[in-house]
């Protein structure tokens, strides 16, 4: 008979226990977004303060775990919701983030997200989970939990990117705008200024707008209001 705690062949465990075992632990998945507007700051990140947790205190994306049956589209719009009240902002995912260090509590892979609106003032009250939240200029952010200073720069180049390539302008502006409200959009996400003439001129001959029959009247003389043709993001033809 074999002494206590002597292993035999009966109770001798798998040779493969400690791999199955492993397998079955899996990461969790998250979504995160970064969500942009032009305001007074120029190009604005929405930052939310974490209410609890290991990171409490600190600055975050909205973001949170992919409940079961739910698709990435649909976890971000919800935690979006949650976080700023939004539901119909302009959604595109950007990468996803696996460093098994980027979160303190669990390995938690993210699949972050870029939302862009019009208007930082649509923005409404954030759930529980977070103390607060408040507009940041995209390039004055404070310091970040997680990785979230990666996904920062991550969906700013994008967003640059594509203003080069598409129509995403028209996810930052109001359905009608003023020649210079556009001009301020592009400026902002490049962060330069441009040369007025030549802006005006490679837009007009890219086809992107129409002209209203509206005006927007103020202390100047009337200024024509202009409207993308399409306002669903789309690839155009560069000159």
């Amino acid at each position: 008979m074999a002494d206590a705690g002597e292993f035999t062949i009966e109770n001798r465990p798998p040779a493969n226990a400690t791999h199955e075992a492993a397998a079955i632990a899996r990461p969790k998945v998250a979504v995160d977004t970064v969500l942009f507007a032009v305001g007074g700051r120029g190009l604005e990140c929405y930052l939310l303060q974490l209410a609890s947790g290991p990171n409490a205190g600190k600055w975050a994306f909205a973001g949170g775990l992919v409940r079961v049956g739910e698709t990435l589209d649909g976890a971000a719009r919800r935690a979006l919701r949650d976080a700023s009240a939004l539901t119909d902002a302009y959604l595109e995912q950007l990468f996803s983030f696996g460093d098994p260090s980027r979160d303190p509590t669990s390995h938690v892979v993210s699949v972050a997200y870029m939302a862009l609106i019009d208007n930082p003032k649509r923005v409404g009250a954030a759930s529980a989970k977070y103390s607060g939240g408040r507009w940041f200029a995209a390039g004055d952010l404070p310091e970040l939990a997680y990785d979230h200073s990666l996904m920062a720069g991550y969906a700013v180049a994008r967003l640059r990117a594509k203003l080069e390539y598409t129509n995403i302008a028209c996810a930052l502006l109001p359905p009608s705008f003023t020649f210079a409200e556009l001009e301020e959009v592009y400026a902002a996400v490049l962060e330069r200024p441009l040369d007025r003439r030549n802006f005006r001129r490679r837009i007009m001959a890219m086809d992107l707008l129409r002209r209203t029959p509206e005006q927007r009247r103020g202390a100047h003389r009337p200024a024509a209001l202009y409207a993308f043709k399409h306002r669903s993001v789309r690839a155009i033809q560069m000159l």
